[in-house]
């Protein structure tokens, strides 16, 4: 669907891009996830046309960016992260505006917009001032002027800025529901969104991609390390520690906390090997009490934070 090469872009000096290639499949909810700075929006403003590269190349089905932008254009929906609106204007008065700019079919006009506000949840506020609305309705007006014309491609720029928690469920619902229909590629900064709305990450750095992938690749490939917490009654850590210690594959035994006389343990593990029935075996030799379990998950913002430590 898109094909980015070697994307570059020079702000006199600085480098904002710096020679990005990935793809875009069709269907496809892509998130694009850095720090402030990272490159995230100018990649975002090269993909839609509204930034011409320094270099590279962006390929959207058969039309190339360089030479074919108006006909892209008509393939996207864009929408930046400040909504382009009239906030003197009823919400429908807009939206009809936005229709007559795309040369929708008057005899269809009505029933597109229609449309659009049961998908945006938009209809009680339709004859409301917009510069009356809260942001969350401001963005959900915005996303109806992006997908006016019916766009294959959806680009959203910090859809979620600014809302509240209940706004940001909202958003999420109506993205994935466009997202069965649609390619979108969104940026964001929360990771929790990302990560429960995105088939794809690509997470930029300094204007370079330092991971592409899903939530769970990008954690397997991450991921130096396993981790394992136990709880132990009536045991002494040194002892613990030396015994666990001979368990092939187990690199590292911290004391995390003792409370009273239990006995709060983090094992480092090797990353391609599984120990949790080996160190239960182990336990279960001794006369100690196991009390709790578990192996620790990476989370994205943990996979974020060290992609992104430089920053």
């Amino acid at each position: 669907m898109i094909q980015v090469e070697s994307l570059t872009k020079y702000y006199k000096d600085l480098c904002a891009v710096d020679q990005i290639t990935f793809d875009i499949q069709k269907g496809e909810i892509l998130g694009l996830l850095g720090p402030n700075g990272a490159g995230k929006t100018t990649t975002l403003r090269m993909l839609t046309g509204f930034l011409k590269p320094t270099s590279g190349s962006v390929r959207v089905q058969d039309f190339t960016i360089d030479k074919d932008v108006l006909e892209i254009k008509k393939l996207l929906g864009y929408l930046p992260e400040e909504a382009p609106l009239y906030h003197d204007m009823l919400v429908y008065d807009y939206l009809n505006y936005v229709a007559n700019i795309r040369e929708i079919e008057k005899d269809q006009k009505l029933s597109r917009i229609r449309q659009l506000a049961d998908l945006c949840g938009i209809n009680e506020v339709m004859h409301q001032p917009i510069g009356e609305l809260s942001k969350g309705y401001k963005q959900r007006v915005g996303l109806a002027h992006a997908m006016m014309n019916d766009p294959e491609i959806l680009v959203l720029d910090e859809p979620t800025s600014g809302l509240d928690p209940n706004q940001i469920v909202e958003i999420r619902k109506i993205i994935k529901r466009i997202g069965k229909q649609k390619t979108i590629v969104l940026s964001t900064h929360i990771l929790s969104e990302a990560e429960a709305t995105c088939d794809r990450i690509v997470i930029i750095n300094q204007g370079k991609i330092v991971a592409d992938g899903s939530t769970d690749s990008l954690k397997k490939s991450v991921s130096r390390s396993n981790l394992i917490n136990i709880v132990i009654q009536d045991a002494d850590f040194k002892a613990v520690k030396n015994e666990l210690a001979t368990i092939d594959g187990v690199e590292k035994v911290t004391q995390i906390d003792q409370t009273d006389n239990h006995l709060h343990l983090r094992l480092t593990c090797q990353a391609a090997a599984d120990l949790r029935a080996d160190i239960y075996l182990k336990i279960k030799q001794t006369e100690w009490i196991l009390l709790e379990f578990h192996q620790a998950t990476q989370t994205l913002e943990n996979i974020f934070r060290e992609l992104t430590k430089e920053n």
